[in-house]
């Protein structure tokens, strides 16, 4: 049986260890890099590059070869939460059982630190592809697609769709459309990127396309019902924000035992898109299951 667990711990000390060698050559009694560090090590479930080293493992690749793509991912990720978090977006005072970066540190540091994130990730994809020739061009590949995932085409647009939706009572397709962009534009370009570095032909990539945008919103369903139902001692966050908000969720608008059948319909449609793969795509199966049953 597919042990998850280790394979995710396993896949983060990599990832820490990347990490580590990249923070190396940074001063780290420095604020801004302290409080870097402080969000990007919280812990967390690292979904987006354990999903990245999965694709291309999944399609017969070295997953080692995408660790910087990995790392880039994750700080994308990270400074995303560290903005989510502050007063004028949010405003919430704990992330993964911690304070969050700006109460850690204070505002205009946790603002710096997310910029300095987003920008560090980019230096990180744009230095693995100074080999030059077709691995140049593949890196140039990514960088676009992971540039496009997180701007005002995805998360970003997303994140102010999420904004203005507040106290509007959205219709489903609508909903779906915000966490597309939101949510799920990440997950897909971290999948996308995996596979494309370890040379995945044309079908290959379409399934995991599929598998990604139904695990995306699963996701975000998954969460949506967590924010209702789930436990904040586990959770490492407060529940019950999203109607303090007044935003629209998928409980909120189908009901959370119809929404809760969704996100099993939409896992069973990302395990449908994985059929054609042998075992190595056993990982990705089980993140897929994983997303739904979480508690955090």
């Amino acid at each position: 049986m597919f042990d998850l667990q280790f394979y995710i711990e396993q896949k983060n000390l990599q990832i820490n260890e990347a990490f580590e060698k990249i923070f190396q050559n940074f001063q780290s009694n420095e604020t801004l890099i302290e409080a870097m560090k402080y969000s990007l090590m919280a812990g967390g479930k690292r979904l987006r590059p354990v999903l990245c080293l999965g694709a291309a493992e999944a399609v017969g690749g070295n997953p080692q070869d995408a660790i910087m793509a990995a790392c880039a991912l994750e700080m994308i990720h990270t400074y995303s939460l560290i903005h989510d978090d502050l007063p004028a977006m949010d405003d919430d005072g704990l992330r993964r059982g911690k304070p969050t970066c700006h109460i850690a540190f204070d505002e205009a540091t946790a603002i710096l630190a997310g910029d300095a994130l987003l920008t560090l990730a980019f230096e990180v994809l744009s230095a693995a592809s100074t080999e030059g020739g077709d691995l140049a061009v593949k890196w140039l590949k990514i960088i676009q697609i992971i540039a496009t995932a997180a701007g005002c085409k995805g998360m970003i647009q997303g994140q102010m769709l999420d904004i203005v939706s507040e106290g509007c009572k959205l219709s489903v397709g609508e909903l779906e459309s915000m966490h597309s962009l939101k949510t799920g534009a990440l997950i897909e370009a971290s999948l996308l990127c995996g596979a494309l570095i370890a040379e995945a032909g044309a079908h290959q990539k379409q399934l995991l396309k599929t598998y990604a945008r139904n695990i995306g919103l699963a996701f975000q369903v998954t969460d949506d019902i967590l924010n209702v139902e789930g436990n904040p001692e586990v959770m490492g966050k407060a529940t019950g924000t999203d109607q303090q908000h007044d935003k629209s969720t998928y409980p909120s608008i189908l009901g959370l035992e119809a929404s809760k059948k969704f996100a099993q319909k939409l896992i069973r449609n990302a395990l449908q898109a994985l059929e054609g793969f042998d075992k190595k795509a056993e990982p990705l199966r089980a993140l897929a299951t994983y997303i739904v049953e979480r508690k955090r």
